[in-house]
C-alpha cells in the first residue's frame, strides 16, 4: 500500500511539474500560452493536494502544537493526550464529511464543467471525498493504537 501511495504521488507531483515547465516554457520563451493548461492541472494538483494531506495523516505527521505534551511527565499521560486529539480529530472529520457529502451531491447535481475544455469539475471535486473518508479512517486506526496502547500497559513511566 506504501509503494502505491509513493508511485502515485510522484506522478502527480512529475505531472504538474512537467504541466508548469511546459506552460512556463511556452509562455514566456515562445510566447504563445497553451490553450487549457491550467484547466487540465487543476485535476492532478487538486487530487496531489487532497493525497497528500492523506499521506500526512497516514504517517501521523501533520502540524501540530504539542505544547501540552511539555507538561506531562508520564508516557501515559502523553498517550492519553495522543487520544484526546485523535478524538477531535474524528469528530471535526465527521463535521467536515457531511459538508463535503452536500458538496460532492451539489457538484454531481449541477455537473460543472471547465471554462475552455469542458472537463467534468466533479472528478476533482471527488478527491475531497476520497481524502476526507481516508483521513478518518487513518486517525480512526492510530486512535486504536493508542487505546491499544494503554490498555497494554505499554505506557509505563
Amino acid at each position: 500500500m506504501e509503494r502505491i501511495v509513493q508511485i502515485l504521488l510522484t506522478g502527480l507531483i512529475c505531472t504538474v511539474a512537467l504541466g508548469q515547465f511546459v506552460q512556463v516554457i511556452t509562455r514566456y520563451v515562445f510566447q504563445t500560452p497553451v490553450m487549457g493548461l491550467e484547466e487540465t492541472m487543476l485535476y492532478p494538483m487538486f487530487w496531489l493536494y487532497m493525497l497528500g494531506a492523506v499521506n500526512a495523516s497516514r504517517e501521523n505527521s501533520h502540524i501540530r502544537a504539542n505544547v501540552l505534551e511539555i507538561f506531562l511527565e508520564t508516557e501515559r499521560a502523553r498517550i492519553v493526550l495522543a487520544c484526546l486529539g485523535e478524538v477531535l480529530s474524528l469528530i471535526i472529520g465527521l463535521w467536515l464529511l457531511t459538508w463535503v457529502w452536500d458538496f460532492m451531491r451539489y457538484s454531481w447535481r449541477v455537473w460543472r464543467e471547465s471554462p475552455t475544455l469542458y472537463i467534468p469539475v466533479f472528478y476533482a471535486d471527488v478527491a475531497l471525498l476520497v481524502a476526507m473518508v481516508l483521513m478518518l479512517a487513518w486517525s480512526a486506526l492510530h486512535l486504536m493504537r493508542h487505546l491499544r496502547a494503554l490498555a497494554g500497559g505499554q505506557a509505563h513511566g
